[in-house]
């Protein structure tokens, strides 16, 4: 019975330090989201279970490999225990029992992160190789950052246009997939204004790490600024070259071609029409109506050297109109 009473005042001593140990290294990011709070609760009750269950199996076997050793000199059998009935029955029950309390405990989280608002602001978001645009469809607004409104449930409506993509920001918690053919939803009410991170959590292809995108948190009357502003841009943005514009954010184009000379994933647009471009296969070509036309439609026809071959970009079915106005749009990135 001795070896009892100080085995488990060790567990337990064990089990606090581990929990508290665990506890101050920090190990999930900042809470931001009304969602987060019933996930945490549940993460740290598994937490404090996993502190315990660590501590029942070392603690025991440490003690026993340092009291019940063989003594020098020691040369007969250890005594010769049999089973104990009552053991068995409560290390089967209580771990039972347990399982159905945190089965219980994840049901009441799982509704809470799921829990509707009839209010709720909805945003489209699509997802591709590798951008994500987010549209605000009472507003006519696209954007290639999210803003959000405090303290206000937000539902994000969510397509692939390609493969399957995963919603992620670590300080809300949720995590959703977005797949081709469906459109997912994501339910949010962000609680701590600051800006964060979207990221792919889903294996897409070759430039995964890098498909981020802002995710800003207003307050109501930022927010409200923000959308008054961008309707504003949107409304004078009717010129073919805005039009353009528009629709480089529409299909996520600068995920993987930049304005400003920098290198992405594709080529970068600035300076390029109109520009002597070198192709893979140790031609040159100029960068004009023609070539811009055929890199969007067919992107493997002409591929640029210096870039992965066949082209990762996925060819698009753009109106001449479309074509036209993202030319023109091109054409003002010099």
């Amino acid at each position: 019975m001795q070896h009892i009473v100080i085995v488990g005042i060790l567990v337990i001593v064990m089990a606090v330090l581990t929990y508290f140990g665990l506890d101050s290294i920090g190990l999930m990011p900042v809470e931001a989201s009304a969602q987060a709070v019933s996930i945490d609760w549940l993460w740290n009750w598994q937490v404090i279970a996993m502190s315990f269950l660590f501590a029942l199996i070392v603690v025991p076997l440490v003690y026993s490999l340092v009291v019940f050793r063989r003594k020098k000199g020691e040369t007969g059998d250890g005594e010769h225990i049999e089973g104990n009935t009552s053991l068995e029955i409560a290390w089967t029950v209580l771990p039972l029992f347990a399982v159905l309390a945190f089965a219980y405990m994840g049901a009441y989280s799982l509704g809470e992160t799921n829990r509707v608002d009839p209010d709720a602001i909805e945003i489209r978001v699509k997802a591709q190789q590798f951008a994500w645009t987010f549209e605000y469809p009472e507003y006519g607004i696209v954007s290639t950052e999210l803003h959000l409104p405090l303290n206000q449930q937000v539902v994000l409506k969510m397509e692939s246009a390609d493969v399957i993509h995963s919603f992620w920001v670590p300080e809300f918690r949720v995590k959703q997939d977005v797949v081709p053919g469906r459109v997912t939803e994501y339910r949010i009410t962000p609680t701590l204004v600051g800006d964060y991170k979207v990221r792919c959590a889903e294996l897409c292809g070759t430039s995964h790490a890098y498909m981020e995108a802002g995710v800003i948190v207003d307050t109501k009357g930022d927010y409200a600024a923000w959308i008054a502003e961008q309707a504003a841009i949107a409304a004078a943005s009717q010129t073919p070259e805005g039009q353009g514009q528009i629709l480089s954010v529409k299909y996520g184009c600068l995920g993987c071609h930049s304005i400003d000379g920098s290198k992405l994933t594709g080529p970068t647009w600035f300076g390029l029409y109109g520009s002597n471009v070198e192709l893979d296969n140790g031609t040159s070509v100029v960068a004009d109506d023609a070539f811009i036309k055929e890199s969007i439609l067919d992107p493997n026809a002409s591929v640029v050297a210096g870039f992965p071959s066949p082209s990762v970009m996925p060819p698009y079915t753009l109106t001449d109109e479309e074509i036209a106005n993202f030319i023109a749009y091109l054409k003002t990135l010099k």
